[in-house]
């Protein structure tokens, strides 16, 4: 009973705490819709401002704030009309009068350019005009007009069109849709000008002798000094503190107490409200005594006292929602990462989307036919059939004996002249000799046969054509959905934490004397860090590589070098530097090539590719025949080659769509060969797909291993599958590619390849080119000095890195 009881009691307290919940929620909904979409907040300001006076007689706020609303949000213009009059006949029926008359001329001037082009500019215009005209009419009903009050009256009507430009930037803040996600300094003091043209209306309020401008004023400081910071601060206490000054010159010193409270309260906001209100307690106290002596002190600590309590009373969860507009607090970090976050998983999805439909695109080019291929012969047979007998058969007069009778027989036999006739060869006697006694047509229809086969090919040629293009299609859509799908995976990877690392580095660098003044760990993925940092140093003598990336070895247990690097070129200056996995495996590479008959445009094309992810690529073309035809046959078969491998995409399927692009782009015949091997930098995995190319040979000491494959050259057959051989190579192996040339080019020699396996074994050096040179020379003294064929020889060795600075240990605190 007494858990039943307890149960129901939580549940109660459950569903209080959310009606509570859901009432604050209507509460503030209804606020919101009181103050800001009924307008009620801008009648508030209205009114105030309508009582807003500087230098004891000007009144520039009222026109500039109406001015700005009948620009921003012209159907609240009336009714503000009428509560900005109310609030200046507060002040006397002569200044609600001017007032009326200021807004009235107003409204008269402005209702002739409503019509024009760019009304921001025309608007501060009429009301110069309408708050001087205003001005003269007022002076000359009660005042005589002298040059004095001209100058009043200009320097009103200056101020006003200088306000109107400052509230137009305000105005949106008081909206209540606001789309923009971060203030700008110009639209933050705009709306501080704002708020404290606003406060001067409360000038000769009190409460038992306090005043409410200053009240007001310390409260304005503290929320902004707590928010933003001494910056903020500081700004508001000096424009809140002039404004406040001109309306009422004997609170001048008004204006260094809200500054210097600004500023020691943005200074102690990390002691939260307290640290803020001290601030203001101090900066009151010093002012203060300065300003009016002891005797003024205890009204003003009075009105500083209320200011603290109202902002302690104040909800956190207001101050949090107006930090997610100003620079550079917390909230605001957040809300712009969140906001950057929904625009990173908002990109990743739709890049998702687009992986999925060409994944869908992909499938649907590469359906299987529902019928069996026997049964697309046995129909493309019958349509071929029956073209010839079309010709034949129709007019023959022993068609129905043929063809109903003994219609087994007659198919048979013209089935066999087809497959005869497709073969290239003419019907042996035996076959010809039962069609002849078996049709008294026999020739014609040979003949008839003879000259469908034709079409038939070439229909079955197209379709083959057809069949290799969607194919093509097919592998060129797969191959660009995983390049995609990838980029969405690099897209949602987060900047991860490494506090660990982060605290042993920088402990690290101050060990060393080392300035840091920003570290960005991205990635501590083996093989795979990347790391960001800038440095100051007085001067730079190559401490990046000497001191920091070994140090960075040593901490995160892998070879770390230097990527990039930009060097400050003054004393202290600040230094970036880039620091990423070193490769385990480096690689150095020699090449030896000559043209047929020692030309100068060779046939064979070459290179060497930097990936990316550690991989790098090897590649020999060989163009058919000899000269710059072959030339630019193999040369764009690699350009193809690079590029399509740089976007992400297999080797399989980069080297299908170049032979797909080879042989569907022109009727002229382009065939090439393609020696390709990619190598793991990480591991020394290699991985060779080898298209109508020579084997290759690796030398491991004084063994050599001949690795090869049999596939025909790219463009000569629309459908093949590319055969890959992997093998893994080790430190100090000799990889040796070859082209045809340098393959079948020994004369006399009945083995090929133990002569070359023997010459590469034979060879005491272990340099790439040295070696290259020596195996195209060796060839090309067996011909006797004559070059036959266009001869390029690639040879690689590959090696462990060996950064030039060794890892040492790093500092480490006693708390590790």
């Amino acid at each position: 009973m007494m858990d039943s009881a307890t149960g129901n009691e939580s549940k109660q307290i459950v569903v209080h705490n959310k009606n509570i919940d859901l009432w604050k929620r209507r509460f503030g909904e209804k606020t919101k819709l009181f103050f800001l979409e009924k307008g009620w907040l801008l009648f508030i300001v209205g009114f105030l401002l309508g009582r807003a006076i500087v230098l004891s007689s000007l009144s520039p706020f009222a026109l500039a704030f109406l001015a700005s609303v009948w620009f921003m949000r012209k159907e609240k213009s009336f009714k503000l009309m009428l509560a900005t009059i109310a609030g200046s006949i507060t002040l006397g029926w002569e200044h609600g009068l001017y007032i009326g008359t200021t807004m009235v001329v107003f409204i008269f001037l402005v209702s002739f350019f409503k019509h024009m082009e760019h009304q921001q500019k025309i608007i501060p215009i009429v009301v110069f005009f309408s708050s001087i005209l205003a001005r003269i009419f007022h002076y000359s009903l009660f005042e005589q007009v002298t040059s004095y009050e001209w100058m009043l009256a200009g320097v009103e009507a200056v101020l006003s069109s200088v306000l109107v430009l400052i509230f137009m930037q305000s105005i949106p803040l008081l909206s209540p849709k606001r789309y923009k996600p971060t203030l700008k300094n110009e639209e933050i003091v705009c709306m501080i000008i704002l708020l404290a043209s606003v406060l001067t209306g409360t000038i000769g309020w009190d409460i038992q002798g306090a005043s409410i401008e200053q009240i007001t004023s310390r409260y304005l400081v503290l929320w902004l000094s707590y928010v933003g910071g001494a910056a903020i601060g500081s700004t508001v206490g000096v424009v809140a503190g002039l404004i406040l000054s001109l309306a009422n010159v004997a609170s001048l010193y008004q204006m260094s107490l809200l500054a210097f409270s600004g500023l020691l309260g943005g200074l102690l906001k990390d002691g939260k409200k307290v640290g803020v209100g001290i601030g203001l307690l101090v900066g009151t106290m010093l002012i203060g005594i300065y300003g009016e002596g002891v005797n003024a002190l205890l009204p003003s600590l009075m009105e500083s006292g209320i200011a603290i309590i109202l902002f302690f009373c104040t909800p956190e969860s207001w101050i949090k929602k107006l930090s997610r507009y100003i620079p550079g607090t917390v909230e605001h970090s957040k809300e712009q990462e969140q906001y950057l976050q929904k625009v990173r998983d908002v990109t990743a999805n739709r890049v998702e989307q687009f992986s999925n439909v060409f994944q869908a695109l992909s499938k649907s080019f590469t359906l299987e036919q529902k019928t069996v291929l026997e049964e697309e012969d046995t129909k493309e047979t019958d349509y071929f059939l029956s073209n010839v007998t079309e010709k034949t058969c129709q007019t023959c007069f022993k068609k129905e004996w043929c063809w109903a009778q003994q219609f087994d027989k007659t198919y048979g036999l013209m089935t066999d002249l087809k497959g005869e006739l497709e073969d290239g060869n003419h019907p042996n006697k035996v076959l010809q000799t039962n069609f002849e006694n078996h049709c008294i047509k026999s020739k014609k229809v040979i003949d008839t046969m003879k000259q469908e086969l034709s079409f038939y090919e070439a229909n079955q040629k197209l379709k083959k054509q057809v069949s290799e293009s969607r194919r093509f299609v097919a592998d060129q859509l797969l191959g660009v959905s995983e390049v995609m799908d990838n980029f969405a995976k690099e897209i949602l990877k987060e900047r991860e934490n490494h506090e660990q690392q982060e605290v042993e580095i920088v402990a690290a660098l101050k060990h060393m004397g080392i300035e840091i003044d920003k570290l960005d760990i991205y990635s501590l993925e083996k093989g795979n860090v990347d790391i960001e940092m800038n440095l100051s140093f007085y001067h730079y003598h190559g401490e990046g590589p000497k001191l920091i990336a070994p140090m960075l070895s040593d901490i995160l247990k892998e070879t770390i070098v230097v990527k990039d690097e930009e060097v400050s070129p003054l004393p202290n200056g600040y230094c970036y530097f880039s620091f990423g996995s070193a490769k385990k495996y480096v690689i150095e590479t020699g090449v030896s090539h000559a043209a047929k008959g020692g030309g100068l445009v060779s046939g064979d094309s070459y290179s060497t590719i930097e990936i990316g992810a550690g991989k790098y690529a090897m590649a020999i073309s060989d163009g058919m025949g000899n000269g710059e035809r072959a030339h630019e046959e193999s040369t764009e078969t690699l350009r193809l080659l690079q590029q399509i491998l740089q976007s992400g995409i297999q080797e399989q399927v980069a080297i299908k769509s170049i032979n797909s692009i080879l042989s569907l782009r022109t009727s002229d015949e382009i065939f090439s060969t393609l020696d390709l091997a990619m190598i793991d930098l990480h591991n020394a995995a290699i991985r060779f797909l080898k298209i109508g190319s020579t084997p290759s040979f690796i030398k491991r000491g004084s063994k050599i291993h001949k690795v090869e494959a049999s596939n025909l050259p790219i463009g000569i057959i629309q459908e093949f599958d590319v055969e890959v051989v992997s093998d893994q190579l080790k430190a100090g192996d000799l990889l040796i590619m070859m082209s045809d040339g340098i393959f079948e080019g020994p004369k006399d020699i009945e083995n090929v390849d133990m002569w070359l396996k023997r010459k590469i074994k034979e060879m005491e050096t272990d340099d790439p080119q040295e070696m290259a040179d020596l195996i195209l020379e060796e060839v090309v003294r067996t011909r006797s000095g004559h070059i036959e064929d266009d001869m390029t020889v690639l040879v690689a060795r590959i090696d462990k890195n060996n950064p030039k600075w060794a890892a040492f240990p790093a500092y480490h605190s006693e708390a590790n």
